[in-house]
C-alpha cells in the first residue's frame, strides 16, 4: 500500500510502485516524494571509479590533487552517463535498450526514406532558407530573398537549421529536409525519455512508437514547415517540467521557459497553448513551498521572455527603412503579425490579408472556409486520418490514469505526469476544435506527442494494475479491453473513408482488435497462472498491432508519396475531404494539399466593376472531376467563375473553381472568367495531379510554378547587375523562380499577395534605379491574391502591363522592366 502524507485517507485504489528514475541526478520516487517542506535526500551520483595514480603536486599549487580528484570524479560521472545511454537503467529489462535503439533506427530510416522525392517541399520556406544561406541579414530576419524585400509570415527560428545546412552542404532538397527528419527522430527520443522517467520501459516504447507512426507526424517530420521544430521544443518543454516536478529544481523550469521562448520564435503564440496547464500543475504539485513554486514560475517566465523576446525587440527597434518588410502584417509590424494574423485572427477568423481576405469566417458551425468547428472537428473526414487514430484511446487512458492516482499525495509524480500530458492534450484539442481562423490538417502534429504519451502511460499503468489481480485487476482488464475495442473501431471508420484503398485492412483491424479486446477481458476475469499471463500477453500484442496497423499503413503511404506546396496531408485521399473554398485549394495526395471533394462546391463570382457601370454578379459552375486509377486529388475541373462583362476596363468576377479530382498528370481547375477589357479571374485552377504543377492552387499563391530551364537561363543572365533578378506576385511564385535561379526574386505582396509591400511608388523607384530586371506574370491578372481588388499588387501589375513590353519565354510571360512600350 502506498504511504500517504499526513491527513490523506488511505482509501481508493492502491498505486503500483513506479520505476525508479536514473540515479544521477537523485530524485524521490513517486511513493516517497518529499513533502513540500522536506529537502530532497541526496545520494551518490553513481559508482565512483577509482582514481588513477596522481602526479606529485608542485609546492606552489597545493590544490592540484583535489582538482585532479574532481576531474576524475567528473570523468567517472560522464562515463556513467554514457553507459546509461548505451545500456539503459540497471532495472531495465535486457531487451529495453536494444528495442529503443531499434525503434530510433527504424524511425530514422522511415523519415529519411526517399526524402529527396519531395524536392523543395514548401518552396515558401525553402526559398527563405536559400536566402539565409547567402545573406546573414536574411538569415536573421527570415527574409524571403537575399536582397531582403520581405520576410516570411513567421519568426525565423525554424529557418535557421535549414539555412545553416544549405550554407554548409549547398542548396538541395536533402540539405533542406534532413534537419526536419532529424528533429523528428529527436522528438521520438525525447518523448521516450519523458515517459520513461516515471513509467516502465514498455510505456516509453509504446509512446515513442505511437508518435513515430502517427501519419501527420511522419508527414511534417519529412516536410519543411515550422511544425517539426515546434513539436520538438514542446516535447522538450514538457520533459523539463516533468523533471522539475520530481525535485523542484529551478534549472529545469528555467530550461522549460527557454523551450517556450524558442517555440515562440518558431510559430509565435501557438507555442504558448500548453503554458496554462503546465504552469498550474507545477504550482499545485511541485515538492516545494508555495512561495518558492511561484518564484520559480516567475523565473521560468523571465527565461521565456528573454529567449523569445530578444529577437522581437531587435526587429521592432530596427529602423523599418533598413530591414525587410514583416510579411503577413499590414503595417510592417511583427507585433501586429503576432497578435493579429498569427494570433487572435486564428481564433476568431478575423485575419486581414489572409487567404480569401479578412473578416470572420462564415458558414458551417463557425469554421467557414476552414471547415466546421465543434467537438467532432478532428474526427471528421478531412482531419481524422491525420490524428484521430489513437485520440479516443488517449482520452480513455487519461481518465483511467487520473482515477488510479486520484488519492495520491499532492506531490505524486505519476498523477502529475497525467495532468501535464492530459492538460496539454485538452488545451490543444479544444483550441483546434473551435478556432475559426486558418486551420490546416497538418497543424494536428501538435497533438501527436500528447496522445502518444498518454497511450503509453495509461496502458502501462493499467497493465500493472491488471497483474495485481482481484477486483481492481478485473476492472483494469475491462478498461484495457474497452480501449482496444474503441481504437479498432476508430481505425475501421477512418480506413473506410478510403474504400478502394486496401479494403481488407479495415476488416483485419476490426476483427483483430475485437479479438484482442475479448482476450484481455477474459484473461483478466478467468485466466490465472503462467498460461493466463501468456494468453494475456498475446492478447495485448494483438491489440497493439491492431491499434497501430491503420496509422502505420497511412504513414507508409505518406512516406511513399512526394509532398509539395503549402497545404499537404498524410495518407490516401478520403471521401468527403475538404477541398477548400469551391475546391480552389490544391488537392491532397501527390504534389498537393487536402483532398478535394468529389463534387466541388458552387463557386461564387464577384461583381464586375467598371467606369461605366457594374456587371452582374457571376456564378461559378459546380465543378466535377474524375481521377484516374492512380490519380491523386487535385483541384479537378473547376467552375468557370467570373461575372458577366462589366463596364469598360472592368474587373472580373473572381469565382472559386469547383472541387473534384484530377487524373494522373492532369491539370486542375479552369481559370476564372474575364470582364470586358478587364483582367483574368484572379483565382485560377487548383492543384495538380501527380506530375503536374504548373498553374498551382490560386495561381501559384499556394503551390508555386514549374520553371522551365529556358526561363531560368533568361532570368540568370546579367542577374548580378540588379538587386533582384525579377519580381513576382506572391511568395510561392517568387520562390519557384528564386530556387530555380538561386538569385533574389522579390515577392510582391508576401505569401498571399495581399501585403502592401512594396507600394506602387516604392516599386516605381526600384525600377527607376534599375534594381529589378523582370516582372513575372503569374497569369492571375490582378495579382492581388484573394480579395486583391485594387490592392498594391494589383496596382503594380496594372502599371507594369501598361508600361513595359512583355515577352513569352517557354510557358512564362515576362515583362522586361528596362524596355518600355513604344508609341
Amino acid at each position: 500500500m502506498t504511504t500517504h502524507d499526513h491527513g490523506t485517507r488511505d482509501a481508493g485504489p492502491p498505486l503500483p510502485q513506479p520505476p525508479q528514475p536514473p540515479a544521477d541526478p537523485p530524485v524521490p520516487t513517486a511513493s516517497a516524494a518529499p513533502a513540500a517542506s522536506d529537502a530532497p535526500t541526496m545520494a551518490p551520483a553513481g559508482p565512483m571509479a577509482p582514481a588513477g595514480p596522481m602526479a606529485p603536486a608542485a609546492p606552489a599549487a597545493p590544490a592540484a590533487p583535489a582538482a585532479s580528484a574532481a576531474s576524475a570524479a567528473s570523468a567517472a560521472s560522464d562515463g556513467g552517463r554514457l553507459a546509461r545511454v548505451r545500456r539503459g537503467r540497471p532495472d531495465d529489462p535486457r531487451w529495453a535498450r536494444p528495442a529503443l535503439w531499434a525503434l530510433l533506427a527504424v524511425t530514422t530510416v522511415l523519415y529519411l526514406w526517399s526524402l529527396g522525392a519531395s524536392g523543395y517541399a514548401n518552396q515558401f520556406y525553402s526559398a527563405a532558407a536559400q536566402a539565409g544561406s547567402e545573406s546573414w541579414k536574411a538569415f536573421f530576419f527570415g527574409s524571403s530573398d537575399a536582397a531582403n524585400s520581405i520576410t516570411v509570415d513567421k519568426p525565423p527560428a525554424s529557418l535557421w537549421p535549414m539555412a545553416l545546412s544549405a550554407r554548409l552542404f549547398g542548396l538541395s532538397s536533402w540539405a533542406i529536409l534532413v534537419p526536419e527528419a532529424l528533429m523528428g527522430v529527436a522528438t521520438v527520443g525525447v518523448l521516450y525519455a519523458a515517459v520513461r522517467r516515471r513509467f516502465s520501459a514498455a510505456a516509453g516504447l509504446i509512446a515513442a512508437a505511437a508518435l513515430a507512426v502517427t501519419p501527420v507526424a511522419a508527414l511534417m517530420f519529412r516536410f519543411n514547415n515550422p511544425d517539426a521544430l515546434l513539436c520538438l521544443l514542446m516535447v522538450s518543454a514538457v520533459y523539463c517540467v516533468l523533471r522539475a516536478l520530481e525535485d523542484a529544481r529551478t534549472k529545469w523550469l528555467v530550461l522549460a521557459g527557454v523551450c517556450f521562448g524558442l517555440g515562440f520564435l518558431t510559430k509565435t503564440l501557438q507555442a504558448w497553448l500548453i503554458l496554462p496547464p503546465l504552469a498550474v500543475v507545477y504550482a499545485v504539485c511541485a515538492p516545494a513551498k508555495f512561495g518558492r513554486r511561484i518564484g520559480q514560475l516567475l523565473l521560468a517566465g523571465l527565461a521565456m521572455v528573454v529567449s523569445g523576446g530578444w529577437w522581437v525587440a531587435i526587429v521592432e527597434l530596427w529602423p523599418a527603412s533598413s530591414r525587410p518588410y514583416i510579411g503577413g502584417s499590414q503595417h510592417n509590424s511583427f507585433l501586429e503579425l503576432t497578435f493579429g494574423y498569427n494570433g487572435l485572427g486564428r481564433i476568431n477568423g478575423n485575419e486581414t490579408g489572409s487567404v480569401g481576405g479578412g473578416g470572420p469566417g462564415g458558414g458551417g458551425r463557425g469554421g467557414g472556409r476552414w471547415g466546421d468547428t465543434g467537438i467532432d472537428r478532428l474526427f471528421g473526414s478531412d482531419m481524422g486520418g491525420q490524428i484521430a487514430w489513437l485520440l479516443p484511446a488517449a482520452f480513455i487512458l487519461l481518465a483511467a490514469g487520473i482515477w488510479l492516482t486520484w488519492r495520491a499525495r499532492r506531490t505524486d509524480t505519476l498523477r502529475a505526469a497525467f495532468l501535464v500530458w492530459g492538460g496539454a492534450l485538452l488545451m490543444t484539442f479544444a483550441t483546434f476544435s473551435f478556432m475559426s481562423g486558418i486551420f490546416h490538417q497538418y497543424y494536428n502534429i501538435a497533438l501527436a506527442p500528447y496522445i502518444a504519451a498518454l497511450v503509453g502511460m495509461g496502458a502501462a499503468l493499467l497493465w500493472e494494475r491488471r497483474n495485481e489481480g482481484g477486483r481492481a485487476g478485473a476492472v483494469a482488464s475491462a478498461v484495457l479491453a474497452l480501449t482496444v475495442a474503441v481504437t479498432a473501431y476508430m481505425s475501421y471508420v477512418l480506413l473506410g473513408r478510403s474504400p478502394d484503398w486496401h479494403p481488407w485492412l479495415r476488416w483485419a483491424v476490426l476483427i483483430g482488435g475485437l479479438a484482442a479486446a475479448a482476450g484481455l477481458l477474459l484473461t483478466g476475469l478467468l485466466a490465472t497462472g503462467r498460461l493466463g499471463r501468456k494468453a494475456a500477453l498475446a492478447a495485448a500484442g494483438l491489440g497493439l498491432a491492431a491499434g497501430l496497423a491503420g496509422p502505420v499503413a497511412y504513414t507508409l503511404n505518406t512516406v511513399d508519396t512526394p509532398k509539395q506546396g503549402s497545404i499537404v496531408t498524410a495518407g490516401p485521399s478520403v471521401a468527403g475531404g475538404m477541398g477548400g473554398p469551391g475546391g480552389g485549394f490544391p488537392g491532397g495526395g501527390r504534389m498537393g494539399g487536402p483532398p478535394g471533394m468529389q463534387n466541388g462546391r458552387q463557386g461564387t463570382g464577384q461583381q464586375g466593376q467598371g467606369q461605366q457601370g457594374q456587371g452582374q454578379q457571376g456564378q461559378g459552375q459546380q465543378g466535377q472531376g474524375q481521377g484516374g486509377r492512380q490519380g491523386t486529388p487535385g483541384g479537378g475541373t473547376g467552375g468557370t467563375g467570373g461575372g458577366q462583362p462589366g463596364g469598360q476596363n472592368g474587373f472580373p468576377g473572381g469565382g472559386f473553381p469547383g472541387g473534384g479530382q484530377s487524373p494522373r498528370n492532369g491539370q486542375g481547375n479552369a481559370q476564372g472568367g474575364q470582364g470586358q477589357n478587364g483582367t483574368p479571374g484572379m483565382l485560377p485552377g487548383g492543384g495538380m495531379g501527380e506530375g503536374g504543377r504548373r498553374g498551382g492552387g490560386m495561381g501559384g499563391l499556394l503551390n508555386g510554378q514549374q520553371v522551365d530551364a529556358e526561363v531560368a537561363a533568361k532570368l540568370k543572365k546579367n542577374a548580378d547587375d540588379y538587386t533582384w533578378a525579377a519580381a513576382a506576385i506572391g511568395s510561392q511564385n517568387a520562390a519557384s523562380y528564386q530556387l530555380a535561379t538561386q538569385k533574389p526574386v522579390m515577392a510582391i505582396g508576401g505569401f498571399n499577395g495581399s501585403d502592401p509591400s512594396p507600394t506602387l511608388a516604392q516599386f516605381k523607384e526600384y525600377v527607376k534605379q534599375s534594381k529589378i530586371h523582370y516582372f513575372i506574370s503569374s497569369g492571375t491578372g490582378m495579382g492581388g491574391g484573394p480579395g486583391g481588388g485594387q490592392g498594391t499588387s494589383s496596382q503594380i501589375t496594372s502599371w507594369i502591363e501598361s508600361t513595359y513590353k512583355k515577352v513569352t519565354v517557354g510557358s512564362a510571360t515576362l515583362y522586361d522592366l528596362t524596355q518600355k512600350k513604344t508609341g
